[in-house]
């Protein structure tokens, strides 16, 4: 009989923690799920440990696929009724699937869950409850860096983390997985962009946890993570914002992408944003293209997604989680 749940797990070169995130796996207190290890030709040896351990299977890339692309070849093999996605550098508490599922059982008009990720280095910290997307074209994990008892309730987010997310195989399939000329960032809050203008939503479980390094592979400050997370936040915003708000918007947009530039300036990273932001403007002509199919099929209205939407700058700034209490359903 099939899994319940498959859990998708997209290594490159992910070392020892892909043995800690399988062995987090094998703890796990519901056995009904299978484990999918697709390897993007890692050479580090990690793919040799899940070639040899009999509770994963493994599907060699024979090349670097990313993140996005990686992931919608694993889905294609997977047979649980649920996706969940699994970070490398994310480690599943033993309840993880259970809470997931117990949530799931509250919610079964919702196709997507979110977990709670706490800080790998510093558990008493969250790494992320729930991505929030603002107006103006930004996503953030909700709560980041904030102390563990600030987590929110159960509720409503804009889209659920990558890091540890799950989805409803046939809405998975539905809506065509992940974006793969993003190559990997930003991706999952264009797929729960996706899901909100097919007229979906999702749900942050607070009980389902994992600890999260956080760019454990990649790094967090490094010039691949701004590149990549920049140029997709702009084709993100191109691709899912209706027209009216993208009109709105539009200006504030603009504007954003200047007082990052500015920061960069200062911080460092100027060069690599200003690629990430002239490569954005090059596909712009593509992602256009794939934004008119995408708005045709919307059956949200424009107000049902600006109502999803994060409008304060404050709750930006301050990393604020946007967790929701009335659920939009279809």
């Amino acid at each position: 009989m099939a899994p319940h749940i498959s859990v998708i797990i997209v290594n490159y070169n992910s070392g020892a923690r892909l043995r800690r995130c399988v062995d987090c796996l094998k703890a796990q207190d519901f056995r009904d799920f299978e484990t999918i290890v697709i390897d993007n030709a890692s050479s580090d040896g990690s793919a040799a440990f899940a070639r040899d351990d009999g509770a994963v299977t493994l599907i060699e890339a024979g090349g670097n696929l990313g993140f996005a692309a990686g992931n919608n070849l694993a889905a294609k093999s997977a047979q649980g009724e649920w996706l969940a996605f699994l970070n490398p550098d994310a480690y599943a508490e033993p309840d993880w699937l259970s809470e997931f599922l117990a949530a799931a059982a509250r919610h079964p008009e919702i196709d997507a869950f979110g977990s709670t990720q706490l800080d790998a280095a510093r558990p008493d910290r969250i790494d992320g409850a729930g991505d929030a997307y603002h107006a103006f074209g930004v996503s953030w994990r909700g709560c980041y860096a904030w102390p563990k008892d600030k987590l929110p309730p159960e509720g409503e987010c804009f889209a659920p983390c990558g890091a540890a997310a799950f989805y409803r195989k046939a809405t998975f399939d539905r809506l065509g997985g992940f974006e793969e000329r993003f190559f990997c960032y930003a991706e999952d809050a264009d797929l729960g962009f996706k899901l909100r203008l097919s007229g979906g939503g999702a749900m942050q479980a607070p009980k389902a946890v994992v600890l999260h390094e956080g760019s454990g592979v990649t790094g967090k400050e490094s010039d691949f993570t701004l590149y990549h997370g920049h140029r997709n936040r702009v084709w993100t915003y191109v691709l899912n914002m209706p027209l009216p708000l993208l009109v709105l918007t539009a200006p504030f947009h603009l504007l954003l992408n200047l007082y990052l530039l500015g920061r960069f300036t200062v911080s460092g990273g100027a060069g690599s944003y200003l690629r990430a932001m002239k490569d954005a403007a090059k596909g712009l002509p593509e992602i256009w293209e794939r934004r008119k199919a995408r708005q045709r099929a919307r059956e949200a209205s424009v107000a049902d997604i600006a109502r999803a939407l994060t409008w304060s700058p404050l709750k930006m700034m301050r990393r604020e989680a946007d967790i929701r209490t009335r659920l939009k359903t279809r």
